[in-house]
């Protein structure tokens, strides 16, 4: 089938072994249970426990600060100083590591539910540029936006009273972001050359982590199934179950997966999406091998292999639909299935770039996402810091409905189907790569999470 030349590849071979960079004085016979909680929940108790963890179970605890933590104040700010910066090993700086709630880090992974208003919009795609229009991207489904009317392609020309433009240039859209339930957002949005004004109101509501299975025909008669991946959370298998009983019966030739705003979530969750994609290609293979820092010699070499599924298609190759939120496990399910032999067929744009993941712990309420491991593939290929370039790159359109006849995305993916070329990038003037990388970290936007979690 033909497709775009690949640019430089962006995952390497890895060693078995971390590199003595990350190695420390212990050695490797480090306690591999969980620390016992802060004396109390007083704030030099907690950084105490705090240190503590971090120079147990930091993947990157050899090549971090250890600032002494008298003079900083809040936890919060004493947790940025431990992240370790990018120097040495040619590791870039963690950005990814976090600390949120329990009672949210439960709420999403336990309940598979949120707190929130359910609109996200592209923050990441305005780029700090005010002249830019700003999109909702994406609504979830039993939310307070869908429940108000939002859509995807509604233009956001005010949030909260402030200007687009001026949220814009400051590149800030926490007001997106829910504090608790209750708390109140105002849009003013404009569809089709009308304005008008949407009052939401933040509320826990249920997650829908798969959406929009379809069995389509491709131009040259192909039969493919369609699927959208949103959260990586054990909520998405029945649906994932239903959905390829469904492909299997239809007599599916190829398979698209929609994981454009997939931040990842469970390694098993994402194993078992890989299962049913590989069959029997899969079959005594591990998916993913996660290696923990020399501290942690107990957990190295934890493995999540593939599984055989009633379901399971057993295709030679998989389309999937990517872009710079496609993160974390969603990531993983990629790089797994090509250790599995699967070719792996990326439409849109570079993914996120974060081959780690975390090994949750809680303490006063707070639950730490730190990263805690690195994930390579049955080839040992892992450490794609910048991320999968797309196989074939294609501008997203905002205002087509996802998933739909007009989406660009899935109709090159099924015309790629059908042996034809990747099409020449157009849209927005950009060239290749799509991906829109700015020095340091990004903020997050509403909805989004980049979670791989082992379990």
């Amino acid at each position: 089938m033909p497709t775009a030349p690949r640019r430089r590849a962006r995952h390497v071979f890895v060693a078995l072994v971390l590199p003595l960079a990350l190695a420390g004085c212990g050695g490797g016979g480090g306690r591999d249970e969980p620390l016992p909680p802060p004396a109390s929940c007083s704030v030099a108790d907690q950084k105490a426990w705090l240190g503590d963890y971090m120079d147990e179970w930091y993947f990157w605890y050899a090549l971090a600060p250890r600032p002494d933590a008298t003079p900083y104040t809040t936890v919060a700010s004493y947790f940025d100083a431990l992240l370790y910066t990018g120097t040495g090993a040619g590791f870039p700086a963690d950005r990814w590591s976090y600390f949120q709630s329990t009672e949210s880090f439960n709420r999403f992974y336990g309940d598979g539910a949120t707190l929130g208003y359910g609109v996200a919009v592209t923050g990441v795609e305005a780029d700090g540029d005010a002249t830019r229009p700003l999109w909702v991207r994406y609504v979830e489904p039993g939310s307070p936006a869908a429940a108000g009317g939002v859509q995807r392609g509604d233009e956001v020309i005010a949030i909260d009273g402030t200007p687009v433009a001026s949220v814009i240039a400051a590149d800030d859209y926490g007001a997106l972001t829910a504090a608790q339930a209750g708390d109140r957002l105002t849009l003013v949005l404009r569809r089709g050359g009308v304005d008008r004004t949407v009052l939401l109101t933040a509320a826990v509501f249920g997650l829908a982590p798969v959406q929009g299975a379809a069995v389509l025909s491709s131009a040259g008669g192909r039969k493919l199934g369609y699927l959208q991946v949103k959260d990586m959370i054990s909520q998405a298998l029945p649906p994932l179950e239903t959905s390829f009983a469904q492909f299997k019966a239809a007599g599916v030739q190829d398979v698209v997966l929609d994981l454009r705003y997939n931040g990842g979530g469970l390694v098993s969750t994402g194993a078992t999406l890989a299962s049913y994609i590989a069959g029997a290609r899969g079959q005594g293979r591990a998916y993913a091998t996660l290696l923990y820092n020399d501290k942690r010699a107990a957990r190295n070499n934890e493995r999540f292999a593939f599984s055989t599924l009633a379901s399971s298609l057993g295709l030679p190759r998989v389309y999937l639909l990517t872009g710079p939120r496609t993160c974390s496990a969603s990531e993983q399910l990629i790089n797994g299935l090509r250790g599995a032999g699967v070719e792996v067929v990326t439409v849109g744009d570079t993914t996120c770039g974060k081959p780690v993941g975390f090994l949750p712990s809680s303490s006063c309420g707070q639950t730490y996402s730190v990263v805690n491991f690195e994930s390579v593939n049955e080839r040992n290929e892992g450490r794609y810091f910048d991320g999968f370039d797309a196989t074939c790159p294609v501008v997203e359109d905002f205002t087509a409905p996802q998933g739909g006849a007009a989406d660009p995305l899935l109709a090159v993916a099924r015309d790629l189907a059908d042996g034809a070329a990747c099409p020449r990038v157009r849209g927005e003037g950009r060239a290749q790569p799509l991906a829109l990388r700015r020095a340091g970290p990004r903020r997050l936007e509403a909805g989004e999470r980049q979670g791989m979690i082992p379990r």
